[in-house]
């Protein structure tokens, strides 16, 4: 019985500690005016690991948007679809939001697809739709993706949820706007169930 004790009570001042430690985070940033909490969740920073480089395996991350546990992940994709290097930070176009199942660049993707906001002249190749976006008009955090589509004067965002996402896109006054389905190359289809 005196080893269990002795067990005990290590175990009970760690747990105790842990709980003061993350409690100080939850209301870090909490203001006397404001009743706003900063979360843990707030720390992360999706975009570490995307300056990849696949000669030299660097990097190797993409910004996933995702809950924990999801179903699916989202991310921003700059390169074509297929590129298991989804999204580079040094890019400086956009060709859509993915919906991605993929666990390594070296491994790739399966069963993906993205969404794209376009104005104007419907444009179908990746090349040819990619927008201009800059990382001063992008906010990336685990629960939500938003970014200004310079190209076509679009506010592209994004939210994760269990088993999907919501989508929102700000079109401006135009003629024709359009949301682009892309689905992957590799045998991929898509189903739409009114």
């Amino acid at each position: 019985m005196t080893k269990t004790k002795n067990n005990f009570k290590p175990l009970l001042i760690v747990s105790l500690l842990s709980t003061i430690f993350f409690s100080s985070f939850k209301v870090h940033g909490q203001t006397t005016n404001s009743k706003e909490e900063t979360y843990l969740v707030d720390y992360v920073n999706p975009l570490m690991g995307t300056d990849s480089k696949k000669s030299m395996s660097n990097g190797n991350t993409y910004p996933a948007i995702a809950t924990p546990w999801g179903m699916n992940f989202w991310t921003p994709m700059t390169s074509k679809m297929g590129d298991g290097w989804a999204y580079n930070y040094d890019d400086d176009k956009i060709r859509g939001i993915k919906q991605t199942h993929q666990p390594s660049p070296w491994i790739n993707d399966y069963a993906a697809f993205s969404f794209m906001a376009v104005t104007g002249e419907l444009k179908y190749q990746e090349d040819e739709r990619a927008s201009w976006f800059s990382h001063k008009a992008e906010t990336v955090k685990p629960y939500h993706y938003r970014t200004y589509l310079a190209e076509y004067d679009v506010v592209a965002e994004v939210a994760p949820t269990s088993r999907a996402a919501h989508f929102k896109f700000t079109f401006p006054e135009a003629d024709s706007s359009y949301i682009m389905l892309d689905a992957f190359f590799k045998g991929s289809m898509v189903k739409i169930i009114t």
